[in-house]
């Protein structure tokens, strides 16, 4: 049979974005389940009244920072992609179709320092609270009172976007910053050395030839003494005000100078100075450079209830500390038992928080055995966990800059897996409904089922 010709005549000039789409999809919904006065309230003390040009709505700026974790996207790509789509505009809240982008990429980086990481766990609460409602707003059966008792606890390598660290790379970095503020101050040096470092990195490709490896690791001692060259020659000839332009720069050269290869602290990049090498024993990745960060979600619901970032190197049980003081930040109780691995032991009790770890010691039951090896198999569940919230939602790599970046990107992907979450658990339940219906009518009927609506349902939700 042919199609129907569509009428493609515009009903009206003020056509809004509700008349355009299916407003039961489940960003949809999902965009009227969530509290955004909470946002506006919070905010608006952050913002002058009278002073600087008008900013964007508060609603516009925290869904696009919901949406760029929720869909794995960039700055860049989120700004862009909500120029072009009615359900990403309809989420932050706008009524009528704009076909330009909202903002520029760099004011979503503006934003991020204006609320920092304490804003950012705003939206970690609103997700967690928006697990306890159905679609409609209301609270689920479990009740408003809904609080999860157990925990599973675990931490895990939050890697900073830098490349591989070496010290031929620090020094050959150092080389171009010395030369880049020359140039920047209009300062004549002696030599700008490019040539000597093109030549040396030719000869330090014979490292693993045993001809010429005694040319390679010369090239390294040469290319190291021209850093040190140069950063003494910056200290001679830039005036006190410009010294004290560059001072943190020029310390910073000269830790990576100073630092031998069993120092700790050590400095593992320039821009991202506060990256630390952190041994996960993994056989695959022996060392990851980054921050840690400390995960914990509910045994039963695999929520997670708290996301934060760790700045030092810390032994895993003494992350706890922090980690129970944002959950009680977060959600308002204690829980009643965490339940993590044997990275945490000698941890027995935080507050009045008991901490379980594996314990094959003699003395106990076959019952209190068994029911914690079920315990830790439940454990377990946390690592499919951050290996989600680190490959679609963000984490996996960090861009953004600065130990403000560490807690914020780890919030933000904790918040959107879960928001995640119930927007799957939202889609399923649709699916279910439509089935049932479809089913009765079948039924009532005495029809066959075609297969043409089930996969009708499958890629609409």
């Amino acid at each position: 049979m042919r199609a129907k010709q569509r009428d493609t005549n515009q009903l009206t000039l003020n056509t809004t974005i509700e008349q355009q789409i299916d407003l039961h999809r489940p960003l949809c919904t999902l965009s009227r389940v969530i509290n955004w006065n909470k946002f506006e309230t919070e905010f608006k003390n952050l913002y002058s009244e009278n002073m600087g040009a008008p900013a964007k709505p508060i609603r516009l700026m925290v869904g696009l920072h919901i949406l760029k974790h929720l869909r794995n996207l960039s700055d860049e790509s989120v700004v862009e992609q909500w120029g072009e789509n009615l359900y990403y505009q309809y989420f932050c809240g706008e009524t009528i179709f704009r076909p330009q982008q909202p903002c520029a990429s760099s004011e979503l980086v503006h934003f991020r320092d204006r609320i920092g990481s304490a804003g950012m766990e705003l939206i970690l609460q609103e997700s967690i609270r928006v697990q306890t409602l159905d679609s409609d707003g209301n609270h689920k059966p479990k009740g408003s009172g809904w609080k999860e008792k157990e925990m599973i606890a675990d931490t895990t390598v939050h890697e900073k976007n830098i490349t591989f660290p070496t010290d031929d790379k620090l020094y050959k970095k150092i080389i171009g910053k010395c030369v880049g503020i020359a140039q920047k101050e209009q300062l004549e040096l002696r030599q700008s050395y490019s040539r000597t470092v093109r030549k040396l990195s030719y000869r330090q490709r014979f490292r693993r030839s045993k001809r010429n490896m005694h040319l390679a690791r010369k090239a390294d001692k040469k290319i190291k003494t021209i850093a040190g060259r140069l950063v003494r020659e910056m200290e001679r000839k830039l005036s006190p005000e410009q010294m004290s332009k560059y001072s943190v720069e020029i310390e910073l050269f000269k830790r990576v100078l100073n630092q031998k290869k069993d120092d700790k602290n050590k400095i593992y990049s320039l821009h991202e100075p506060q990256t630390q090498c952190i041994s996960k024993g993994k056989a695959h990745k022996r060392y990851e450079f980054g921050s840690k960060g400390s995960l914990m979600i509910g045994k039963e619901s695999g929520i997670i209830f708290g996301a934060l970032n760790i700045e030092k190197n810390d032994y895993d049980g003494h992350t706890l500390g922090l980690a129970m003081e944002q959950f009680k930040r977060l959600n308002g109780y204690e829980p009643r038992k965490i339940i993590a691995d044997l990275g945490y032991r000698g941890i027995k009790k935080i507050g009045r928080t008991e901490v379980v770890t594996p314990n094959m010691g003699a003395g106990r039951t076959k019952y209190q055995k068994q029911r914690q090896r079920n315990e830790h198999r439940r454990r377990a569940s946390i690592e499919g966990k951050i290996s989600h919230v680190k490959y679609d939602f963000r984490m996996h790599r960090n861009y953004y800059k600065g130990i403000s970046g560490d807690h914020i990107n780890i919030v933000l992907a904790a918040a959107a897996s879960n928001f995640k979450r119930w927007l799957r658990i939202y889609a399923e339940s649709i699916k279910k409904i439509l089935s049932d219906m479809f089913g009765l009518l079948v039924e009532f009927f005495g029809l066959s089922c075609p297969k043409t609506f089930a996969s009708e349902m499958e890629t609409t939700f």
